[in-house]
């Protein structure tokens, strides 16, 4: 991975800025809350992997749908779903994006077109391939975004989605974060091919790769990808290359990566390298960085709030949308 040289500017390096801290806070405040209790269930963190969301999410238009997987809270937050939402829906909240019954796995969002939070791995790929055959169906220009980990490119709906997306021609984004570990499974060891987009020049799809730790590139690797489907109405595919700075779960006792490794990658940290990029071209200084850190902190602390004054859903309502009578 290289250091980002494209110039960027003040609004937009701001921007990119305070979506990628206000998702590494608020996880951090997640794995601190599950640490209490008040978080149960599983809890998949973004941590170090912030700029594939960030410079995504900019380049879709209100009409579009993304897909996500369980490690979804980054882009969940981005899409546009408040803070209040998506926490309350972790404590299980009735409050919650989910109505408190997806927890961290499961977020959703009709109103935002945000399809999961899915727990199965590949399970979003299908899903989406599904919306954009519905839009091309109905001649509705609009996209739809799929984000998923390379562990997902060895079940067989991978291979099934994008042969679809191919033969019928679907405005479909897929974006393979490839954070290098399936949970514990490094990639050399599950895929004989690990250049992940050449996967995807094999069903004739447009594929490409970019530094998944580097938001500059992930936005202009975006943006054109998005411009190419606009106008051409074809699929395209995208791997960027990135690294989860913390264990698969708050489960996994991390036996095998060593801690060297996850040093070295924590030099490229997102957050730093566009702070550092920025104040070299004398964009921003302390101050700014000071009031997204303020300003983060109030939002966390409200949300936090929010979710302890949820309410729980009433045990006679366990049944509802689950079972129903025969007729």
């Amino acid at each position: 991975m290289s250091a980002p040289t494209s110039q960027v500017s003040r609004e937009q390096g701001l921007r990119w800025l305070k979506d990628m801290i206000r998702v590494r806070r608020m996880e951090e405040k997640c794995a601190e809350l599950y640490g209490q209790e008040k978080i149960r269930g599983f809890l998949h963190l973004y941590i170090g992997e912030e700029a594939v969301a960030a410079g995504s999410m900019p380049e879709l238009s209100a009409e579009d749908a993304v897909v996500a997987t369980y490690r979804e809270h980054g882009h969940a937050l981005l899409r546009g779903i408040s803070m209040n939402a998506i926490m309350a829906e972790m404590y299980g909240k009735r409050e919650g994006c989910s109505g408190g019954r997806g927890g961290s796995m499961h977020l959703f969002d009709a109103k935002t077109r945000f399809y999961g939070g899915n727990a199965i791995v590949s399970g979003g790929l299908p899903l989406a391939v599904g919306l954009a055959l519905a839009d091309k169906m109905q001649n509705r220009q609009r996209i739809s975004v799929c984000f998923f980990g390379e562990g997902a490119v060895a079940e067989g709906e991978f291979h099934e989605s994008l042969n679809l997306a191919a033969l019928w021609q679907l405005p479909v984004l897929f974006i393979c974060e490839n954070n290098l570990y399936a949970m514990g499974t490094a990639l050399a060891r599950s895929e004989s091919v690990t250049d992940i987009h050449r996967k995807a020049e094999s069903y004739g799809i447009y594929s490409s790769a970019a530094d998944g730790m580097d938001v500059v590139s992930v936005n202009t690797a975006v943006r054109a990808a998005v411009t190419r489907i606009r106008e051409d109405k074809k699929p395209a595919f995208l791997e960027m290359r990135t690294y989860r700075f913390r264990a698969h779960s708050m489960f996994d006792p991390e036996l095998y990566r060593d801690r060297e490794e996850v040093d070295q990658w924590k030099q490229l940290c997102p957050i730093a390298t566009l702070t550092a990029q920025m104040k070299a071209q004398q964009l921003i200084d302390d101050r700014d960085i000071d009031g997204i850190e303020k300003d983060t902190a109030a939002e966390i602390h409200s949300a936090v709030e929010f979710a302890e004054g949820g309410h729980w859903e009433p045990v006679e309502d366990l049944t509802r949308d689950v079972y129903t009578e025969s007729r």
